[in-house]
């Protein structure tokens, strides 16, 4: 098990930027594949990016590429999500997910990660 705490979310204006940060308890970080979700009011927990553990390849929902960007910092054990030109369709609560040690794939559902944030606020209104 590992213990995630993201970091970052707040209040942006259309177009601007945010970085999120994910921070991972324990030592097994490098052999998992990272992820970022987002829930919005009412609606259900969606996929937004991925980053693999092994390749370091990431994966990224329609609707973020382009504007979005994840990485990885196996070293401080950290996951970032650059978030630029956001949208008001952007806000929700955004989470950050790990997998299983050493699972390979892409994994874009929930039910692929095993441990999970308690989730960070971002809004984008004027």
């Amino acid at each position: 098990q590992v213990h995630l705490v993201e970091s970052g979310g707040g209040l942006v204006q259309p177009g601007g930027s945010l970085r999120l940060s994910c921070a991972a308890s324990g030592r097994t970080f490098s052999t998992r594949t990272m992820g970022w979700f987002r829930q919005a009011p009412g609606k259900e927990r969606e996929f937004v990016a991925t980053i693999a553990w092994d390749t370091n390849n990431t994966y990224y929902q329609d609707s973020i590429k382009g504007r979005f960007t994840i990485s990885r910092d196996n070293t401080k054990s950290t996951e970032y999500l650059q978030m630029d030109n956001l949208k008001p369709e952007d806000t929700a609560v955004y989470y950050c997910a790990a997998g299983p040690p050493y699972r390979i794939g892409v994994l874009t559902s929930t039910q692929e990660y095993s441990d999970w944030g308690q989730g960070t606020q971002v809004t984008v209104s004027i």
